[in-house]
């Protein structure tokens, strides 16, 4: 019998006796958007989903199915870019939640790969919220949670975690090697420096990047991508632990 934790892999008696044992399921939710030449479009969805299965073996939680593609506006001029308007995607993911307090879940954890999905799911548990009292939810967005993680790891400066520059190549490179072309990778600065970051501007990733990489992914090395997921992993695990009180197995 398989030892996967996710929904989509199981049978519906499976599922009722991983049940009895958790309330705790993860939904990992992704884009499929550029990436830089040199990484695939479901980079986002790609570690998400490798997050949610390490983080679901260390504590028994079950993995809701995997929402592939989320709102990619500022993208959308680059090939291969798929975008889902912000109602669209708040109703599937607001069914898909329904289902999982119907059976039973207390505690979701959303593991986002993309910043352009972290307003609609907020809008999601905010409502959550209101009408289940008993219930926690909340949102890792990844890149940035990865970000926070990063002390002495990464080397090129200013722009390391910007798209698909030396930190997500470096996690890409460790979870998925063989569907990153290193032979390809280029690295290129934005066109502009912003005079005005603390204002929240609505800019095309295609105004500042040619390629789809703000940064230098040349930087990167798998080494350096495996550090920075163990320590997510391990902040993860602390939290549940310290929050939820859901301690690994």
């Amino acid at each position: 019998m398989t030892k996967s934790r996710k929904l989509r892999d199981i049978s519906w008696t499976v599922f009722e006796e991983y049940k009895k044992q958790t309330e705790l399921v993860i939904v990992p939710v992704g884009a499929i958007e550029v990436y830089g030449p040199h990484l695939p479009l479901g980079s986002d969805g790609l570690l998400a989903a490798k997050l949610a299965e390490l983080v679901a073996e260390c504590v028994g939680a079950l993995i809701g199915p995997n929402v592939e593609a989320g709102d990619s506006t500022v993208l959308n001029d680059f090939p291969g870019t798929i975008t889902i308007r912000p109602e669209s995607l708040k109703a599937y993911l607001g069914d898909i939640v329904t289902s999982l307090l119907k059976w039973g879940f207390k505690r979701i954890l959303f593991i986002n790969g993309h910043a352009g999905n972290v307003s609609v799911i907020n809008q999601i548990v905010h409502q959550i919220k209101e009408q289940h009292s008993d219930v926690l939810a909340a949102q890792i967005d990844c890149w940035r949670f990865i970000k926070a993680q990063d002390d002495g790891i990464s080397e090129s400066g200013k722009f390391s975690n910007g798209h698909a520059g030396e930190i997500g190549t470096s996690v890409l490179l460790h979870l998925y090697p063989q569907l990153v072309n290193q032979s390809i990778i280029i690295d290129e600065q934005p066109a502009f420096e912003d005079p005005f970051p603390e204002i929240i501007k609505y800019n095309r990733l295609s105004s500042i990047s040619k390629s789809g990489v703000v940064g230098h992914p040349s930087f990167a090395t798998a080494g350096k991508g495996e550090a920075l997921v163990q320590r997510s992993v391990d902040r993860i695990l602390a939290f549940l632990s310290e929050a939820w009180d859901i301690k690994p197995l």
